[in-house]
């Protein structure tokens, strides 16, 4: 199937997963039209089954327009559909490196931005009077106060969903220190994340980090005190239509660098021993993941979502043939990550 262009999609500026694919469209050169709204609140469009920002509205493989939502998958949709300046590397081991890294921004470092963005007061206040206001048809002030204490509240509420709590707090500010610190470190010798052109890791990790590095007061912070470079980045990555990407511009297995594997490391620390115990739990039917994650105890309801996520993972590593899988297992031995994968 070929891709129809102009794209058009329903997003909102504060969605990480929202800027995420704006980046990845201007870095492709897919034309695509944004509609700054719901789609819920969109009439002559097809409505999503699930209602998450970005929706796209898409050709099904009978011509009818569909609504499509989840960015991983419209990615490879994508690569599949326009040749040229894909995000995914060809080599399979470092395709698995840049599915593992996606996964790990799309998946962790969400809970960061939700944490810090309804955790802490100033943040809360942002976002509540902000958030309301970020559309084209604005509500009148009385309208958008009412409606930032509703939305508030309800977020705040949601808090459960992606683990953030008294108990696990420290745990998602530590990380977030960390991979702030091992991402500046990394950006110092290399462009991007995987290499001297941008993969799917690095539209991932940008999309959270619009939100953690560049709106929200907490985390902001944090990134500019320890970081000025990634907060840098992130003003880079919002549109690199202009960058000229060769064939030979990814990481090489036999070549990735000491801070692409600090990176990984960061993600066996605290990614992997949660995707193990939420999968536990839900196999169990449990109530509760509770486990420990970097010496530190870790509680949160199960997440059905992130158990299909270490499924995928799994799958795509066992498609590898046996010299991709020993070269990608040379690559995460000593991260930690291996155990997903056991």
């Amino acid at each position: 199937m070929t891709l129809k262009t102009p794209v058009t999609l329903a997003g909102a500026p504060p969605s990480p997963y929202t800027r995420k694919m704006l980046s990845v469209l201007r870095y492709r050169h897919i034309p695509y039209r944004v509609i700054w709204k719901n789609p819920r609140e969109i009439d002559d469009l097809p409505q999503p089954k699930v209602g998450l920002l970005p929706t796209f509205y898409l050709d099904n493989d009978a011509g009818e327009v569909e609504a499509v939502v989840d960015s991983t998958p419209l990615i490879t949709r994508f690569d599949a559909e326009v040749a040229e300046r894909r995000v995914r590397p060809t080599e399979p081991a470092i395709r698995m490196v840049d599915d593992l890294l996606e996964d790990y921004g799309d998946e962790w470092l969400t809970k960061a931005m939700f944490h810090y963005r309804w955790y802490y007061d100033a943040d809360i206040k942002q976002a509540g009077d902000v958030l309301p206001r970020a559309r084209i048809q604005s509500p009148s002030e009385e309208q958008a106060n009412e409606l930032a204490k509703i939305f508030s509240e309800r977020q705040i509420s949601r808090l459960y969903v992606v683990g953030s709590n008294d108990v696990t707090a420290p745990v998602i500010e530590e990380s977030y220190h960390r991979i702030v610190e091992a991402l500046r470190a990394h950006l110092v010798e290399h462009p991007f994340i995987m290499g001297n052109r941008p993969g799917a890791a690095d539209f991932a990790f940008f999309g959270q980090l619009t939100q953690l590095a560049q709106f929200d007061p907490t985390p902001l912070a944090v990134t500019l005190e320890s970081a000025p470079r990634v907060y840098a980045w992130v003003l880079l990555m919002e549109d690199l239509s202009g960058e000229e990407p060769t064939e030979d511009g990814w990481f090489a297995a036999n070549a990735v660098p000491d801070t692409l594997k600090a990176i990984l490391t960061e993600v066996g620390r605290v990614y992997a021993p949660f995707l193990l115990a939420n999968a536990k739990a839900l196999e169990a039917g449990a109530e509760e993941v509770d486990t420990t994650i970097a010496g530190a105890r870790w509680t949160q309801k199960p997440f059905p979502y992130q158990g299909k996520c270490l499924m995928e993972l799994r799958k795509n590593y066992a498609a590898l043939d046996a010299n991709a899988r020993t070269a990608f297992d040379a690559i995460i031995a000593g991260t930690g990550c291996e155990s997903i994968f056991a």
